[in-house]
């Protein structure tokens, strides 16, 4: 008995999230996404993502306290049809050539327990900052089984109002809410 309480307790720290320090993490570029959606017309919902994005993500669970930046190139948009893909590069939309990132940066990380749960902060859009909250789902740290590095997933969500933020292009037909969804895997450094 005594022994299996113990066999317990130790798998238990060895795969336990190493959030107990203050860590730092960097995004794994071929696992890190930011998906949006959008109405049209009525019809539909489209969807779409943006494929290069990096940061910095910072998290001492212990002390419930964290950063998320983010930063993504607005020119890696696509939607699957490169005459769309364009159109959003150019001014009516992301405007690539003057605004070429979207960012976030947290300025307060909730938690429950070790884990958070959402990230306050600043989206900066077409030059435009506003506040936003990103709620934190899927939360997971453990080793990866292959590199055997420490690493944490996570999805945050949020919706905006692209017309905040100066998108105003072909209001209402394309929506004005703009749901995004962050997927991130994120080695330890």
């Amino acid at each position: 008995m005594r022994s299996s309480r113990l066999t317990s307790l130790l798998l238990a720290a060895a795969i336990a999230p190493a959030l107990a320090l203050p860590a730092s993490y960097t995004p794994d570029p071929t696992h890190t996404y930011v998906y949006f959606e959008v109405g049209h017309l009525g019809y539909s919902i489209q969807r779409g993502r943006f494929e290069q994005v990096a940061g910095k993500i910072r998290l001492d669970g212990a002390a419930q306290q964290g950063t998320l930046d983010i930063v993504v190139s607005a020119a890696s948009v696509t939607t699957g049809f490169a005459q769309r893909d364009e159109q959003l590069r150019g001014v009516e939309f992301f405007n690539v050539a003057r605004f070429p990132t979207v960012t976030f940066r947290s300025t307060e990380m909730k938690f429950v327990g070790e884990r958070p749960i959402s990230a306050k902060g600043v989206l900066t859009l077409l030059g435009v900052s506003k506040p936003v909250e990103l709620k934190i789902s899927q939360f997971y740290c453990a080793p990866h089984p292959m590199s055997k590095k420490e690493m944490c997933g996570a999805e945050a969500n949020v919706s905006i109002k692209r017309s905040e933020y100066g998108m105003n292009r072909y209001l209402p037909g394309i929506g004005d809410e703009v749901k995004l969804a962050v997927q991130i895997e994120a080695f330890r450094d």
